[in-house]
C-alpha cells in the first residue's frame, strides 16, 4: 500500500440520485455505489476508501448507524453524511454518530466537491505515509491500514508510540527511551509494555517486536 486509496463509497438508495452522484463524482475518485446498509458493510469490509458519502434514509435503516458501527469498529475514514434531514437535532445526530460533515439535500454539487476536498486534504500527501512491512502508518492521522482488515484508529498515545518506532525503523528502544519519547512525564515504565499491547491488540504481534531483556522496535509484519 504505497499510496491511500483515492476510492469514494456512495450509499444512496434513490436510483436515479444515485446514477447521477457516481457519474459525477467518477470524475475525481473511484467511485463504489451501495444502495443498503448491508452493501455498504460489505464494501468496508472488502475494500479501503479515502472517504464516505452516506445518505440517512436508507431501505434497510438509518446511515447514522452505519456511521457509528463504522467508528465502533476503529474504522476513522471520512463521512459525510448527505441527506434531506435538515433539522439541527438530525445534523447533531449524524455528527454524534461520528460523522465529520453534514450537507443537506437538495445541494450544489460544487460544494460537495469542496467538502469532500477538505474531507481528504490530507489525503494528498503520501510522503506521510510510512510502510511497517505489508501494513501502511499515516503517524498524522493517527491511522494504519492493514493488508486485510481495513483503516484502524489509533489513540494518541498508541500512535505516539508507533511514531517514535517507525520513524527509526531499525533502531531498537529501552523502555525508558520511549517512555520519555512517546510519553507524559510521569508515567511508568509500565506504560510502554501496556500501549505496546494495545498496538499489538489492534493489529498483530509483529508490528512491534521484543527485544528480550531492552525494549521494543518496529517490526516487519506480513
Amino acid at each position: 500500500m504505497g499510496e491511500e486509496p483515492r476510492g469514494l463509497l456512495l450509499v444512496e438508495d434513490d436510483p436515479r440520485l444515485g446514477s447521477i452522484m457516481q457519474d459525477v463524482l467518477a470524475l475525481d475518485w473511484q467511485v463504489e455505489l451501495a444502495t443498503d446498509l448491508a452493501q455498504a458493510r460489505t464494501s468496508l469490509g472488502d475494500h479501503l476508501f479515502a472517504v464516505a458519502v452516506v445518505d440517512r434514509r436508507l431501505p434497510d435503516g438509518d446511515g447514522a448507524d452505519l456511521v457509528a458501527w463504522m467508528r465502533a469498529r476503529a474504522d476513522a475514514t471520512p463521512v459525510l453524511i448527505l441527506t434531506a434531514l435538515g433539522a439541527t437535532a438530525d445534523k447533531v445526530e449524524g455528527l454524534d454518530a461520528g460523522a465529520n460533515d453534514y450537507l443537506v439535500k437538495p445541494f450544489e454539487f460544487d460544494e460537495l466537491n469542496a467538502r469532500l476536498r477538505a474531507l481528504t486534504r490530507d489525503y494528498s500527501v503520501a510522503s506521510e505515509a510510512v510502510p511497517v512491512g505489508s501494513w501502511t502508518f499515516y503517524p498524522r492521522r493517527k491511522v494504519i491500514d492493514s493488508p486485510y482488515a481495513g483503516r484502524i484508529l489509533l489513540t494518541e498515545r498508541e500512535s505516539a508510540l508507533l511514531g517514535v518506532l517507525a520513524a527509526h525503523p531499525d533502531t531498537a528502544f529501552s523502555r525508558s527511551q520511549l517512555l520519555a519519547a512517546a510519553f507524559s512525564e510521569g508515567d511508568q515504565l509500565g506504560t510502554v509494555d501496556t500501549y505496546v499491547h494495545y498496538v499489538r491488540r489492534k493489529t498483530e504481534r509483529g508490528l512491534i517486536e521484543t527485544i528480550r531483556g531492552f525494549g521494543y522496535r518496529l517490526g516487519t509484519p506480513s
